[in-house]
């Protein structure tokens, strides 16, 4: 005899559940069908694992309902991961840009369920000349006009196709890469050491770091500036944003400057703030960090110790909290640990969504809890780590010879499982390495310096049967 739950309870009790256990409970009876399908149960953990579902409709991810884009969207995701070498088509794409060929994805590849959109690249293929490329045909879509100064800086918006450069006379310029000429431009008076374009809950914005330590945000697409904060004293070093850009997290490489996260609404929505809204963080001689992924508030620094010095790493939560009439940030020292008794000291890293760190020396691939618990090692002999690339689903390895070893996150443990590597297809002189890796739900890209020749980039692009 079948028992029917009241409708809001059996919700509520369904809201508690994964993406595995939903699909399960639809299988009960047609009762429990309907309302383990509802949309309010998937868009939510489809806000929960895709941040930019916050930001999307279904219409413009192709999918009726949001356990439709869910299932199709994980299967997608997970391409690479089923793939076998021989599954990857390659291509090379020439760069004339000298030693540092620079590269970002254009496509909204993964954002929608069309099949038929294609990888493309957006690249300075010489250093006056903005183009994209199609990889799966490794042909050249696209080409600006030639530009009065050096392309210096490039970084893209796929959800939006579009293209943001900065030149040597540190003017700014938007492309939608159609037209031969810049949608919009403006100037800095200062050089420009930094450049990243992000989609905000405000809107598309820009963000520049100059060489004087100040941070400019600029609205997409009128390059309109929102604010200008002096952030230090000396250049801003790097920039990384949350993942959903509720923080900025800034680095200035010397020894007496401590990090900053700074509350990106404060720099946005300057009538709302009197003056930005930032904490420091109390760790020293920051090289490299990382946020936690589908985690806001969470970012994991690194300090590279050189021997005897340990490198050291430190994990910190962000909290907004009320004071009085004003909003401050407060941080949270929630685990750190130091490498004492490794050789060599680990040069690249990464975080998983479960908190594991992922970090590489040249001769190893080693895993850490946040609390220095080690979970595992994958060493590399005679081949030598050059390059890590981590997201919420894979790690890929460079190595000195041109190959890449692509790993997958486990989805119910905390440990990598190595899938394939993609051997190099070509031989290639002792001063050339992989300095660049990108990604996307089909393919690959090694960016490959080849001095004294052009440099060029490896694409390796999954067949299209494997794609569906």
């Amino acid at each position: 005899m079948e028992v029917h739950l009241p409708r809001l309870p059996l919700m509520k009790i369904f809201s508690y559940l994964d993406a595995y256990s939903l699909l399960q409970a639809a299988q009960v009876n047609k009762n429990w069908n309907e309302l383990a399908s509802s949309d309010v149960l998937w868009r939510k953990l489809c806000q929960k694992r895709w941040h930019y579902c916050d930001m999307v409709t279904l219409q413009l991810l192709g999918t009726e309902t949001w356990k439709q884009f869910f299932v199709f969207q994980t299967w997608q995701e997970h391409a690479k991961t089923r793939a076998k070498p021989e599954d990857f088509t390659y291509k090379e794409i020439p760069a004339e840009y000298g030693f540092r060929a620079n590269a970002c994805y254009i496509s909204g590849r993964g954002l929608t369920r069309n099949v038929q959109d294609r990888s493309v690249i957006c690249m300075v293929s010489s250093m006056t000349k903005l183009s994209t490329w199609d990889i799966r045909e490794g042909i050249m879509t696209w080409v600006s006009t030639e530009q009065p100064a050096y392309i210096k800086l490039l970084t893209t918006l796929p959800e939006m196709h579009i293209a943001v450069t900065v030149d040597t006379h540190s003017t700014i310029k938007l492309w939608d890469c159609h037209n031969r000429e810049a949608l919009a431009t403006n100037c800095l008076f200062s050089s420009c050491k930094l450049l990243k374009a992000v989609f905000s809950k405000d809107g598309p914005i820009v963000l520049i770091g100059d060489i004087s330590g100040n941070l400019y945000i600029f609205r997409i697409p009128d390059l309109h500036l929102i604010s200008k904060v002096n952030i230090f004293p000396y250049a801003i070093d790097e920039l990384h944003c949350s993942p959903q850009k509720k923080w900025v997290f800034l680095i200035m490489k010397h020894p007496r400057v401590l990090t900053k996260v700074v509350y990106m609404n404060s720099l946005l929505r300057r009538s709302e703030f009197s003056a930005p809204v930032s904490t420091i963080l109390k760790f020293s001689l920051c090289d490299k960090a990382f946020w936690t992924p589908r985690r806001e508030d969470r970012i994991t620094q690194m300090s590279r110790g050189v021997p005897p010095r340990p490198t050291k790493f430190a994990t910190f939560d962000m909290k907004l909290e009320e004071i009085g009439n004003k909003v401050a940030v407060q941080e949270y020292l929630v685990a750190s640990f130091s490498l004492q008794d490794y050789e060599a000291s680990p040069e690249w890293m990464g975080v998983s969504d479960k908190d594991v760190i992922v970090c590489s020396t040249g001769s190893s691939l080693l895993l850490f809890n946040i609390h220095g618990l080690r979970l595992q090692t994958f060493h590399y002999c005679p081949e030598e780590i050059l390059r890590l690339w981590v997201d919420p689903l894979h790690v890929i390895v460079t190595c000195n010879d041109g190959s890449m070893d692509v790993y997958a996150w486990e989805e119910r443990s905390l440990l990598l499982r190595r899938c394939y590597r993609l051997q190099n297809r070509r031989h290639l002189p002792p001063e050339s390495f992989i300095f660049k890796t990108l990604c996307d739900d089909v393919s690959i890209i090694g960016v490959m310096t080849n001095s004294p020749a052009p440099c060029f980039l490896m694409a390796y692009t999954l067949a299209s049967a494997l794609e569906n």
